[in-house]
């Protein structure tokens, strides 16, 4: 098991298996010494536990840790194309999406959900750029969407 992993299963978590796509694209992508991930939903066993716009159906804090699972999701997608998320140097850049209500202004907050646990499991190679943006909608009713850059070891 790599270190990154060992500090997940500390914080209670495991990897999951990668989210299948939903459409026409892969989950990651490397190029060079950078893999980008598609945009990765909160799904759990195939499902999305909640759907609908935070700050209406969805509570801010339902929505932070969707985005907690979505960082996740974005992980196991990095790993099926490095092997080991310990070739991770940083976490470059982080995109969030947050289908919001019209009157919701804390995209910032539930976006922390992601950088929140990236920090906690890569520490200072966790800290990164980052973009939370409201949306309409987003794929089948998702709350919460979210895209990863991680530059990895170089010859990795």
């Amino acid at each position: 098991m790599s270190k990154v992993e060992e500090k997940l299963a500390e914080l209670g978590l495991t990897l999951p298996p990668v989210a299948a796509p939903v459409a026409a694209y892969v989950p990651a992508l490397r190029t060079g010494e950078f893999v980008l991930t598609s945009g990765q939903l909160p799904m759990v066993a195939g499902k999305l536990p909640n759907t609908g716009k935070v700050g209406a159906e969805v509570t801010p804090e339902e929505a932070k840790e969707l985005a907690r699972i979505c960082a996740l999701n974005a992980l196991a997608a990095v790993k099926s194309v490095i092997g080991d998320l310990d070739l991770v140097e940083q976490v470059v850049k982080v995109v969030g999406f947050v289908a919001s209500a019209p009157d919701f202004t804390g995209q910032p907050g539930v976006i922390n959900g992601t950088s929140e646990l990236l920090g906690q499991v890569f520490g200072e190679a966790g800290v990164h750029a980052r973009s939370a943006v409201g949306v309409t909608v987003l794929p089948l009713d998702a709350p919460v969407e979210v895209e990863l850059q991680v530059r990895v070891r170089a010859g990795a």
